[in-house]
């Protein structure tokens, strides 16, 4: 298990994780939190889905978006280990913190009219190279793209998934919608 939000293993605190939930990709390799992660602890992130927001009606409107069929696919991930150095932010000095963030790209087509960024989906057929640490960093930056539109389906759910404490079957459940649509 991996707790969500890169601390790099130069930090002095654990802070640092609430700010790096994600990287972007187009600039991995020039920020000193991910460049030593991207080289070393690539990794990848299971999924069947991830959310959006989008402003519908002066209100922020949740999307649930995965593949056609709920195929399980994998996010583009890097991962550190950070020893804590002294109390705090939930941390005991001497703790060994392994973390993850999730890389992202342009969004596609598809999802652009959603939100203008998408996680790092890896096809099947990249996973054994990006996983791999031999494989040089300007190989692995050819993965981080949007992926294909055809493969993939959205749609609206309701606000129970904006509270972090709601974790069951109602954050995936359709909106349902008064015209019967």
């Amino acid at each position: 298990m991996s707790r969500w939000g890169l601390i790099p293993s130069w930090s002095k605190d654990g802070t640092a994780a609430a700010k790096m939930i994600n990287a972007r990709g187009e600039t991995l390799s020039e920020k000193p939190s991910f460049r030593v992660a991207l080289q070393q602890r690539r990794c990848l992130i299971p999924a069947d889905g991830f959310y959006e927001w989008r402003m519908e009606n002066g209100k922020k409107q949740p999307f649930r978006i995965g593949m056609k069929g709920g195929v399980v696919f994998a996010f583009a991930g890097l991962w550190e280990s950070w020893l804590a150095k002294q109390d705090g932010y939930g941390y005991e000095e001497g703790d060994l913190v392994e973390t993850v963030t999730i890389l992202t790209t342009d969004a596609n087509d598809k999802l652009r009219p959603i939100h203008h960024r998408m996680p790092v989906i890896l096809p099947p057929e990249n996973y054994t190279a990006w996983l791999d640490p031999a494989n040089d960093v300007a190989k692995c930056e050819k993965f981080l793209k949007p992926y294909p539109v055809d493969p993939m389906a959205f749609y609206r759910v309701g606000v129970f998934v904006n509270n972090a404490r709601n974790d069951d079957a109602r954050c995936i459940e359709p909106l349902k919608v008064a015209n019967g649509g």
